[in-house]
């Protein structure tokens, strides 16, 4: 890709002094981190493309649809000369719930999105207060940037082998947003060291072995990935005890990381864990409509996975936990007009093993109309 030409106007006069606000302004809006790193290929590019050849993107087809961009900063803006990433902590401590569980990242009362956005604009406009002319554009997981390995470059931290980005100061528990600038600020030194060791804790603890190799993670198998990104479709019947309690994501490999005992127990009040989502009533889940679901949810991280999703997340922690009292809600989602519903009520119903449920069963595949939830109805009965 051709590099951005020379713009004499935007180097600053006194980078290093810039640099130093950035630092005391990003501390000042609740950043942990600040690095700066130079808008070059990052060396995760190649990893990329071996990563999508063994098609361990599932069908997260937009990573591919997008591969060329991803190979520098000018895919996303041409003009880049330099990327300030930004690390934001949003551990806060709060024990997990014993029952159905949502990822951390997930928890806070507002989207990380929006969060990032707005302190991450404060931060650039350090930049334009400095120099008018510069150009910025904030990136929080919307474009087509290897977010963490510019971290990386920007010597915040190294890959662990759950793919996660570490901080011997802060864990993993942290969002990451960047800032593309056309002003040549000074770059940090890149993190060249990895403090993993002969550690395999978080490859070991996958529940459904969904890392082939350290630092290889198969989307196919995360849970992360099947409960959020997996739109529209079954989660595979191999995999479904392995999403034990996980309705929304998964920290399992996070949880079990020894640097995160190191993470700062603060963060920022809107991201912070609420009541009402540090843990979920997947039986009030089952109950809700298309338009309880856009009410409760718009602009939320469960917005992401749509109603056919959480519900059906729901519906599989139930059949995990065997819970009896949920079979009056399973066996009214075996109506449901969604047919990825009506084959996870079918295989928790299943797995509740009442004379009921298999009652339930047997009258629903009478006139069930679609192929797939009558072999899910089939094999439930078989159980």
């Amino acid at each position: 890709m051709q590099e951005p030409a020379d713009n004499d106007a935007a180097q600053p006069r006194d980078s290093r002094q810039t640099v130093s606000r950035l630092r005391q302004t990003a501390a000042e809006l609740g950043f942990c981190h600040l690095g700066i790193a130079p808008a070059v290929e990052p060396a995760g590019f190649a990893h990329l493309q071996q990563w999508l050849q063994q098609a361990y993107d599932a069908d997260m087809t937009w990573i591919s649809r997008r591969q060329d961009a991803y190979r520098s900063p000018q895919g996303v803006m041409p003009t880049t000369r330099t990327v300030i990433m930004a690390a934001m902590n949003y551990y806060d401590g709060r024990p997990a719930p014993q029952g159905p569980r949502v990822a951390r990242y997930a928890q806070g009362s507002s989207d990380y999105h929006d969060v990032l956005r707005s302190r991450l604009r404060r931060l650039a406009d350090v930049l334009h207060n400095c120099f008018a002319e510069a150009k910025t554009r904030i990136v929080v997981d919307t474009a087509p940037l290897l977010e963490r390995d510019f971290a990386r470059m920007a010597g915040i931290g190294w890959f662990g082998k759950n793919t996660m980005l570490i901080s011997r100061q802060s864990g993993s528990w942290f969002f990451l947003g960047a800032i593309l600038t056309d002003l040549v600020l000074p770059p940090d030194q890149p993190f060249e060291t990895n403090h993993c060791g002969t550690c395999t804790r978080c490859l070991d603890a996958c529940p459904t072995n969904a890392f082939p190799e350290p630092g290889v993670l198969d989307a196919r198998r995360c849970i992360s990935y099947l409960t959020i990104e997996r739109r529209g479709l079954p989660i595979p019947a191999e995999l479904r005890s392995g999403i034990g309690d996980w309705v929304f994501g998964c920290d399992v490999c996070q949880e079990v990381c020894p640097w995160n005992r190191f993470a700062p127990e603060d963060t920022l009040s809107e991201l912070a864990s609420t009541d009402q989502r540090n843990s979920v009533d997947c039986l009030e889940l089952l109950r809700l409509t298309d338009t309880d679901f856009g009410l409760r949810f718009r602009k939320t991280p469960f917005e992401r996975p749509g109603r056919s999703g959480l519900l059906r997340n729901a519906a599989i922690v139930l059949g995990n936990r065997r819970e009896l009292q949920a079979e009056p809600d399973l066996i009214n989602l075996l109506a449901d007009d969604d047919a990825v519903l009506r084959g996870a009520a079918a295989w928790a119903l299943g797995q509740l093993q009442t004379t009921s449920a298999r009652h339930a069963l047997l009258q629903r595949l009478q006139e069930e109309p679609d192929p797939a939830v009558c072999d899910e109805i089939r094999i439930s009965l078989e159980q």
